[in-house]
């Protein structure tokens, strides 16, 4: 079935390569864009070629990868193969589903601590994990032999289903919210569910734990969006941070060099969801008057931060010619941001920047062998 489905994607991706050439010459923003379209055996072979010979079930792999480029519509240069490359070793070493040290406790403190917060007693919290799961053992048993994102998730799906407290404690929502090889978020993958071009055995959530599920939309991440970078270096830092961010970061700057108010570098223009002026648009609002811009037309200017066309606001070409001025040249449009890492996972000081950099320096390396060969 898998390689039916396969068989039709390439046919389709055979049908658009014509158009392909056109359309990605249009679009800015890809990691070094590199005519002419390769053939499907092609782009396997470089990928096989690519990856390091240690990769076990290296043929899966490239076919996986393979199959995120043609569903997207994406060229499979030697640059972006090397970006896919670098980030999946950057956050798996080749392992769908990698697991993590220090799982179980980790676990266990994300629920006493949630616990601890809605002023649950740990004695209420101990008998809820006694009860017996779906699998036959007891919560607890399962989460004190955990090692992966995936079955961790499938523990919490079980709690928050079956168990009041879960509700309780989580509210319905499963605290693990990245998987896979490329640890995408499952909130993304959720938003391009329609797009997937696999049938799906059992949930979304689950599909980003798979191999393919988690390059799939990796992938997407990574790839697919329009930026005007000069350097790969921001979307990695965008992979880490969400899109845009290395632009915004680099708008945030400017303005706080206009303003002199100090801004957390993050990529954050608005609070979303909230009416609410945050840090970056109080900051904005303050350079109004020589923006010529009312605080109506800040916001609705600030609100595209997460799109493209940000770019083409007057809000965003005021702020940067007055930023030339004030330095007498051309400041930088791309910035990684400010963005210390926080995640039970995590136990040293990482920022986006550390990440970014790290997944620049295995591209680069990967570049290197792809010239060799």
């Amino acid at each position: 079935m898998l390689e039916l489905q396969a068989n039709a994607i390439r046919v389709r991706s055979a049908i658009v390569a014509g158009l392909l050439l056109a359309l990605l010459a249009g679009c800015s923003g890809r990691v070094q864009e590199q005519p002419p379209t390769r053939h499907p055996d092609v782009v396997r072979a470089q990928l096989l070629r690519l990856m390091p010979a240690t990769v076990t079930d290296r043929q899966g792999w490239a076919n996986d990868i393979y199959v995120a480029f043609a569903d997207r519509e994406l060229e499979a240069s030697d640059s972006q193969l090397c970006a896919v490359l670098a980030v999946i070793e950057q956050e798996s070493t080749y392992r769908a589903d990698p697991p993590v040290a220090g799982l179980a406790t980790l676990a266990r403190r994300e629920i006493d601590q949630r616990a601890e917060k809605l002023h649950i007693p740990a004695f209420l919290v101990d008998t809820a994990l006694r009860l017996k799961s779906p699998t036959g053992e007891r919560y607890a048993e399962r989460l004190a032999k955990v090692r992966t994102e995936k079955a961790l998730s499938a523990i919490f799906d079980d709690f928050i289903g079956m168990v009041p407290m879960g509700q309780q404690l989580f509210g319905g929502l499963n605290p693990v919210r990245t998987g896979g090889p490329m640890q995408v978020s499952i909130e993304f993958a959720e938003r391009l569910a329609d797009d997937y071009p696999y049938v799906i055995d059992g949930s979304l959530r689950q599909e980003v734990f798979t191999r393919r599920g988690g390059l799939y939309f990796g992938i997407a991440h990574l790839l697919d969006y329009p930026a005007s970078y000069s350097s790969p270096v921001y979307r990695f830092a965008d992979f880490n941070a969400g899109w845009y961010a290395s632009r915004n970061a680099a708008f945030q700057h400017a303005v706080s060099r206009l303003s002199g108010i100090t801004l957390a570098l993050d990529g954050d223009l608005i609070i979303h969801g909230s009416r609410q002026a945050g840090q970056t648009e109080r900051a904005v609002r303050s350079l109004s008057a020589r923006l010529d811009l009312s605080d109506v037309a800040i916001r609705r200017d600030l609100e595209r931060g997460d799109r493209q066309d940000f770019e083409d606001s007057r809000l965003y070409d005021r702020v940067f010619a007055l930023a030339d001025q004030l330095e007498g040249r051309s400041v930088p449009r791309a910035r990684l941001p400010g963005i210390v890492l926080k995640s039970p996972k995590i136990t040293r000081n990482l920022t986006t920047a550390w990440f970014a950099e790290r997944v620049e320096a295995r591209w680069k390396n990967c570049l290197g062998r792809a010239k060799t060969g």
